[in-house]
């Protein structure tokens, strides 16, 4: 007699060849955008603004109506420059629990931002489709393990405790990345689950983000999706003064440019001015 499947393993078995959705994303062949949202009271670019529930859930729902194909939540400032409040896992995960399943069901994919594996579990398993690691597997010793564990894509990103504008700085963001894959490997993580994040503005001069930005096509030579957060970064201080909420135009040059080159997603406070000018330049570049 033929075997008769359980009534939900055909779906389960095909839930489980599907592609994840970030894989989706990265299939349409146009940049994915991912939307900022912190629920901190320290954050860089807005001051704390969306760190009350109610209000971190209504941007959620505004970046998405202005065109986020992402959102990236963290509750922990790591500000670039320094100045941030480290806090720990429990009130990272406090401040998450009256946002995040509100903000999942939103329905696009939700990258959890945290160097806390103890963190990325509670969220992954709340619904949150992905890791953003700003210390690429190498902070939390724990995170590689997470993230292999659930099968979920990682954002490798690139950072140091502190800039120093002697090193080589391409040099320097390879030689992580090498180590980072290494510890992915080990933990039995995916290659195909892996994105790449040069960390603009972390543990860099400005020169040294402008030039990782120039050079980005050098790291191609991993043949891996590349994520480009150049949003409102100190950089774009240095070349034209303004205040981080007067930075779009250079955060808008600097992704442009970073597609162009190569970056597969860009991670951006400004959505609807950024999809704009994402869907201009496609539409330049593939006049005939």
């Amino acid at each position: 007699m033929k075997e008769i499947d359980p009534p939900t393993s055909k779906a389960t078995r095909a839930a489980d060849a599907a592609p994840h959705p970030l894989a989706r994303l990265l299939a349409l062949g146009r940049p994915a955008v991912m939307g900022v949202l912190n629920v901190t009271p320290d954050s860089f670019s807005d001051g704390g603004r969306f760190f009350d529930p109610e209000r971190a859930v209504d941007h959620a729902r505004a970046l998405v109506a202005d065109g986020a194909d992402i959102l990236d939540i963290g509750a922990e400032s790591t500000r670039p420059y320094g100045g941030a409040v480290a806090v720990s896992a429990e009130e990272e995960m406090r401040r998450l629990e009256p946002i995040l399943p509100a903000v999942v069901a939103l329905g696009v994919p939700v990258s959890i931002d945290t160097m806390k594996a103890e963190v990325a579990a509670w969220a992954l398993d709340a619904g949150a489709a992905i890791a953003n690691d700003v210390w690429g597997l190498q902070h939390d010793r724990d995170m590689a393990r997470v993230v292999a564990e659930r099968s979920v894509p990682v954002i490798v990103m690139h950072n140091r405790e502190a800039a120093d504008p002697a090193i080589d700085i391409m040099a320097e963001i390879a030689a992580f990345f090498s180590r980072s894959l290494a510890i992915a490997k080990r933990a039995g993580i995916a290659r195909s689950n892996i994105v790449l994040d040069p960390g603009i503005g972390f543990g860099k001069t400005p020169e040294q983000s402008i030039l990782a930005l120039s050079q980005l096509e050098a790291l191609k030579s991993f043949d891996l999706p590349i994520l480009v957060g150049a949003s409102r970064k100190r950089f774009i201080d240095s070349v034209s003064p303004a205040p981080p909420d007067r930075r779009i135009g250079g955060s808008i040059a600097s992704h442009l440019i970073a597609v162009a080159k190569g970056a597969a997603i860009v991670r951006v406070h400004d959505v609807a001015e950024t999809v704009q000018a994402l869907r201009v330049a496609a539409a330049i570049e593939n006049a005939t």
